[in-house]
């Protein structure tokens, strides 16, 4: 059995290759049963461990399993460490043999920046140039480099609660290539953008429905729990709904589950999935002017997909 660390994983993908993978996941048969989501009592912060598997379907031709174990850990990062970590189990789905341990947290970041890279593709304008982020944590890097190779995107406004942190990481970027500044104004940049990233874990929403000008995309990463909120009530009752799983946005993820418990939308506000839109059930955005929002709660489909794209170029 082969252990891949994050460094292989960086090496072999790249954000249009996995983006691409996901299309064809969500276009196919792969069964993905409940995810198994534990609440851990901590003194510091409650920790959360999560269980993610899947499997190829019947049909395909060479069938894959796979589990994903992530623990998240909120208060890590006052001891240095990334609040989510997480191992990956790739076996053969025709034997059950173990092929290999991949580093679940890379894996993590990389398949989620891409399932909203994919989203975009759909759901963002074609010409939208303006992205915001916010959240500076461990995501961003990734949900900016995957908008920016997948979208028109010429300047990126980094917005952090920690305004040290949001300098320090658009730095890094600055020097890796990407026109990625830190900003201090969220609403000011909010208001100016055509692709507004959110990826933290605020239990209040940090970005207001009236700040949205038209044409704009959210795309909302982080509040994965229901408690948990990056966006308000008039955001989600102005933008055309879209996300990677019913089941999940709507339970889960609290940008979509708050609002749907005190009635301010309902199931059938949300217009498609990535299901409805790689299998071309929905078109996605309809027009120019229309805002749209995607919610990602992350899906087993997506690790799976991942952890066989890295496969087919390392194992």
């Amino acid at each position: 059995m082969k252990i891949i660390s994050a460094a292989d994983i960086d090496a072999v993908l790249d954000p249009v290759l996995l983006a691409d993978a996901l299309a064809d996941a969500f276009h196919g048969d792969m069964v993905v049963p409940q995810r198994h989501h534990h609440d851990i009592a901590r003194p510091d912060a409650d920790a959360t461990l999560l269980l993610m598997p899947a499997w190829s379907g019947r049909d395909a031709a060479t069938p894959f399993v796979g589990t994903k174990i992530v623990t998240v850990y909120p208060s890590n990062g006052d001891k240095g460490l990334p609040a989510v970590m997480g191992t990956y189990l790739l076996l053969d789905g025709i034997t059950g043999v173990p092929l290999a341990t991949m580093d679940g947290a890379r894996l993590t970041l990389w398949r989620t920046a891409a399932a909203s890279a994919l989203a975009a593709r759909y759901c963002a304008r074609p010409d939208a140039a303006n992205m915001v982020m916010v959240g500076a944590g461990a995501l961003a890097p990734f949900l900016i480099k995957a908008h920016y190779a997948t979208s028109p995107i010429k300047e990126v406004a980094l917005w952090n609660h920690r305004p040290e942190r949001a300098e320090a990481v658009a730095a890094e970027l600055r020097q890796e290539g990407y026109p990625v500044r830190a900003v201090t104004d969220l609403e000011a940049a909010v208001r100016e953008a055509d692709l507004i990233s959110t990826a933290t874990l605020s239990n209040e929403p940090l970005v207001k429905g009236e700040w949205l000008k038209e044409g704009a995309h959210m795309d909302c990463v982080g509040a994965f729990k229901p408690s948990m909120r990056e966006v308000d009530d008039e955001t989600v009752s102005r933008a055309s709904l879209f996300c990677d799983t019913r089941a999940g946005a709507l339970k889960e993820g609290g940008d979509y589950a708050q609002p749907l418990a005190a009635g301010v939308i309902t199931e059938s506000d949300i217009k498609a999935d990535l299901f409805d839109l790689a299998q071309g059930r929905h078109r996605g955005r309809t027009s120019p002017r229309e805002i749209t929002m995607f919610k990602s709660v992350g899906t087993a489909i997506e690790d799976l997909a991942a952890a066989m794209a890295v496969w087919a170029r390392v194992g």
